[in-house]
């Protein structure tokens, strides 16, 4: 049961929170938007993109793993914070391939609408990525890793949620990647369905249903009717339709 006292302050806002939550789950269920990419609810946290960092007791946290304490005191939107999001997010850009005109996703990208959300004008930094392989051997599913940015949530939403544990990632630091946990390697001998929920929860134009590109005009696209702030708030696991 909640008593008095299971409360943390987020930029002066009190909020309210249940024991084993963690500071992002308690903000997102009290309204109050903390910036993210590789969380997902009801998807285990990993902490990946980095854009959640939060300030608490002189320690720089992430809040998609950090678990909320009565009496935190956190600072989230601040000047020095939203900088740091804003480069994180301006690498993510130069590392991999996102020309948003030209992507399928655009519009629909999360990490398009973060750039809007901290007035990214500009990549800042100059591009690096390398070309990686396009996977399109799937009747259903394409797989281009060139957009790919690690964020892991269809690697969790395969195992946790579709229970089947398709894609995983391998290597480290610039020579990691997503990789599909057949004997090929291609996602064509996966168990993988277009229903999967990791088939749809990519954040950016990593993992695309075929036969789908461009069907929804701009002006009716998730991003062109509400922000990433207004939709972070909405989320709520995706339970992948009937056939």
């Amino acid at each position: 049961m909640m008593t008095t006292n299971d409360t943390i302050r987020i930029d002066d806002v009190e909020i309210p929170f249940t024991p084993g939550q963690t500071i992002m789950e308690a903000a997102l269920a009290a309204g109050q938007y903390i910036p993210h990419l590789c969380h997902y609810p009801g998807l285990p946290p990993s902490g990946n993109c980095r854009l959640c960092v939060v300030e608490t007791g002189n320690r720089s946290v992430a809040a998609c793993t950090t678990p909320a304490m009565a009496g935190q005191q956190i600072c989230s939107d601040t000047p020095e914070l939203n900088e740091a999001r804003k480069a994180i997010t301006q690498m993510l850009f130069v590392e991999g391939n996102h020309i948003c005109p030209s992507c399928e996703k655009t519009g629909n990208c999360k990490l398009q609408a973060i750039a809007y959300h901290l007035g990214m004008l500009d990549e800042h930094f100059p591009q690096f990525y390398q070309r990686r392989e396009i996977d399109a051997s799937h009747p259903d599913i394409l797989l281009d890793r060139s957009r790919c940015i690690l964020c892991d949530l269809c690697v969790r939403a395969s195992r946790d949620v579709d229970q089947k544990n398709v894609f995983a990632i391998a290597g480290r630091g610039t020579d990691a990647h997503l990789i599909a946990n057949s004997s090929s390697g291609k996602l064509a001998d996966t168990s993988m369905a277009v229903t999967d929920l990791a088939a749809r929860i990519c954040p950016v134009g990593a993992i695309l249903i075929k036969e789908q590109g461009y069907q929804v005009p701009i002006g009716q696209r998730i991003y062109d009717r509400q922000t990433i702030r207004e939709t972070g708030l909405q989320e709520q696991i995706a339970k992948p339709p009937q056939e």
